[in-house]
């Protein structure tokens, strides 16, 4: 009885639980709704005011261009007609001129001072204008009914001493329109003023160019004198017959007759006013520049601003209500499966964070130091690895043993967790396989081996290893079915390489040696076949094309350098791909040869037998060869141990028993280091690559050899051994100090 209660308790509080979450979600939405409704009407608010002032410079621009076009027509002919005073007749010809060359001019007239041509009498006035047909006529107006004298078009020019747009008016004798007119004073030879010339323009053009296309439905344009006669707007009835104030009495919000005097004043602005009808009107206005002294309005209705926004609001809620009960529907259906959802999302979890680890886990095992190698000038290096989900199947690695950088970069079949598993366990067997050994071939070789024998999962990895001599700049390099790598430096170009099969396939399988000499400050660029098959929207791979011509570009600038090339390579591989996900792991590796050749300040030689009762000699070259460079007492014997262990062993394994020879050695020095050569044609044999001796052994359990390259390594910065025309060739280098000075 008393788990029923509980179990009855539990859904009770549940179900008042799921209410609470309701009526929470219900307010929230309606806030939500609210919120999005209020920056809306803002975002909406702010683009009228943004079209508004579009609007009216727009019209102010080609208002500007009409009066302008008038304005220089009528400068621009006052010369001619001061020139021709004293040829009345002439001037006919020149106000048909002004009208045939300017199509927004209707009419033009000059208008002299009285009997300023007595033959003419009191009032001259001769004017141009164009008929219906397109006939240029020109009458004399002036006249006893037509007192021109008194008119502000003749009479304010004259007052000002300077051109002059007249307030509009309706021309009863000239043109028969309502027009305004601009006018300009005319001089004679001493300078006094005999008349004025003038051009009119309709304004029926205005009407037309200030209502056309307006931003809403209901939205229309005003265009106001300087006096405030309405000389535009949509009841044509007002048009001349009423000011700006006697248009708007009738509308009681106080505003308007600020908005009115700014408007009269030329000053910009916007406002907000309560229209006749009790509605809220949106009004912007700003002046005409220029000399005419007009302004203009441009007012719109809220009504058709935010008439769309209120539609979607009414829909917005009609989706909310349906939405509200579908989240009822969802949450009360939540609840049963609340349980499962937990675990599956605890589980979720901790996959997750396992991935995560997995993740750091392999991207440490990864070099990520770069420059790896400060101290050296000969190499530049720069690795990247983007895996296409959290942990990946990609690898690369180096590192550098005695003076040969080993390197390797591959891909593993397949994605996720057991790719990246396989790629560990490459990793492992490369720095395994090429600790003491420096043939790519053979690492390979045994590589393969290993992995066929455990490979119940059927992966592979496809990869290309390297063995690279600074030294000589030789490359010697193995191919698992990996893609060819590309070399920047003389040009770009792919770097000739043998496919094979990749590792895991077959037990058995012997990978060729293929080699080349790496010329100073080429660039040796690696990558897996997530650069060349990254594909974008349209499934389009970025292909080997592209990352040739990116490359091309780099080296054409001079930036083929790793920390150069390798940006702009997945640069451009992200430009090109866009929004598409990621489908393969991509890895850029690149190493730049960057080796300087130093000029030579010293150099020696000595050739000497397969024979032990040559090394007094040997010792005498290396006392010789260290005074030289003015090495202390304790730096020659030590220089003498090292040559001497390294010169012996090569009599003793370089030639068979019984057999005579030659070792040459030759000392050389620059400004940075000391080295000695050592070659012999005798068998193939690589002191380097045998393990050194371990010495924190007894003498008893240590196994015999490894001592004498042990104590070569101790007393010399590098040991380098490279197979070369048929010639073993050991190289010791010791740094030089700053004292040691080279004659």
């Amino acid at each position: 009885m008393n788990l029923d209660k509980f179990n009855r308790w539990r859904k009770s509080l549940q179900t008042r639980s799921t209410i609470i979450v309701l009526v929470l979600a219900a307010v929230l939405i309606e806030l939500t709704s609210l919120v999005q409704y209020f920056y809306a009407r803002q975002g909406i608010r702010e683009g009228v005011e943004h079209r508004a002032k579009t609007e009216l410079q727009l019209k102010n621009l080609e208002i500007q261009r009409v009066m302008t076009a008038v304005e220089t027509a009528v400068d621009n002919s006052v010369w001619m007609i001061e020139q021709q005073l004293a040829y009345p007749d002439s001037l006919r010809g020149i106000l048909r001129q002004i009208v045939k060359k300017n199509p927004m001019i209707i009419g033009t007239a000059v208008g002299f001072e009285p009997n300023f041509y007595p033959k003419y009498g009191r009032w001259f006035e001769p004017y141009a204008t164009r008929t219906e047909d397109g006939f240029i006529e020109v009458v004399q107006i002036g006249s006893e009914e037509h007192d021109y004298h008194q008119m502000e078009w003749y009479s304010k020019p004259k007052e000002l001493g300077k051109g002059y747009w007249s307030e509009p008016y309706f021309d009863k004798v000239g043109a028969m329109k309502m027009l305004c007119t601009y006018a300009v004073p005319i001089h004679d030879s001493k300078g006094r003023t005999v008349g004025v010339v003038g051009a009119d323009v309709s304004l029926d053009w205005l009407s037309d160019l200030l209502n056309a296309n307006p931003i809403y439905p209901s939205a229309y344009n005003l265009l106001i004198s300087r006096t405030g006669k309405l000389m535009a707007c949509p009841v044509e009835s007002l048009i001349l017959n009423a000011n700006i104030h006697e248009a708007t009495a009738r509308v009681e919000d106080t505003t308007v007759n600020r908005i009115n005097q700014q408007i009269m004043s030329g000053i910009s602005g916007q406002a907000t006013v309560i229209n006749e009808q009790g509605e809220k009107d949106y009004v912007y206005y700003a002046p005409v520049e220029g000399e005419t002294g007009w302004s203009m309005a441009v007012v719109c209705s809220d009504r058709d601003i935010f008439k769309s926004l209120r539609q979607v609001a009414f829909n917005l809620l009609l989706l909310m209500l349906v939405g509200l009960a579908l989240m009822s529907y969802i949450l009360f259906r939540t609840i049963r499966g609340y349980k499962n959802l937990q675990a599956i999302s605890a589980e979720k979890e901790r996959i997750g964070s396992e991935l995560h680890i997995a993740s750091a886990i392999q991207m440490s095992m990864l070099p990520k130091l770069f420059p790896p190698y400060p101290d050296r000038d000969d190499l530049n290096i720069l690795g990247s690895l983007t895996p296409a989900k959290e942990v990946g199947g990609d690898l690369y690695d180096f590192y550098l043993r005695d003076e040969k950088l080993i390197f390797i970069i591959g891909d593993v079949s397949g994605k996720g967790v057991p790719a990246s598993l396989v790629m560990a366990v490459t990793r492992s067997l490369f720095r395994t396989h090429s600790a003491h050994e420096s043939d790519p071939s053979r690492i390979l070789t045994l590589m393969n081996d290993s992995m066929a024998e455990m490979n119940e999962s059927n992966m592979f990895v496809t990869c290309f290893l390297g063995s690279f001599d600074l030294p000589t700049g030789r490359l010697r390099y193995s191919n698992a079915g990996h893609n060819a790598p590309m070399l920047v430096g003389q040009g770009v170009g792919m770097l000739p390489v043998e496919s094979n099969i990749p590792l895991g396939v077959m037990n058995g399988w012997r990978y060729p040696l293929q080699e080349v000499i790496i010329e100073p400050q080429t660039t040796i660029f690696l990558y897996t076949d997530g650069l060349t098959e990254a594909e974008n929207i349209n499934r389009t791979q970025f292909g080997m094309e592209r990352m040739m011509q990116t490359a091309q570009s780099m080296y054409e600038k001079g930036q083929h350098s790793p920390d150069k090339l390798l940006p702009a390579m997945g640069d451009a591989v992200k430009a090109f791909v866009g929004e598409a996900e990621q489908s393969d792991d991509l890895t850029m590796f690149a190493i730049q040869y960057t080796k300087t050749k130093r000029a030579v300040r010293m150099q020696r030689s000595i050739t000497l037998t397969n024979d032990v009762q040559d090394v007094p000699k040997l010792s005498a070259f290396v006392d010789e060869v260290c005074e030289e460079m003015g090495f202390e007492a304790t730096e020659t014997m030590q220089m003498n141990l090292a040559i001497e262990e390294a010169v012996v062993n090569v009599m003793n394994y370089a030639y068979l028993p019984g057999t005579q020879g030659d070792i040459d050695i030759v000392a050389q020095a620059d400004d940075l280091c000391l080295k000695f050569t050592i070659s012999d044609s005798g068998t193939p044999f690589d002191p380097t690559a045998r393990p050194e001796a371990d010495t924190t052994l007894s003498a008893e359990e240590r196994p015999i050899g490894g001592l004498g390259i042990y104590l070569v390594r101790q007393l010399m910065d590098s040991i380098n051994y490279e197979r070369i025309d048929n010639k073993n060739v050991l190289t010791l280098r010791k740094k030089l100090t700053s004292n040691e000075i080279v004659d």
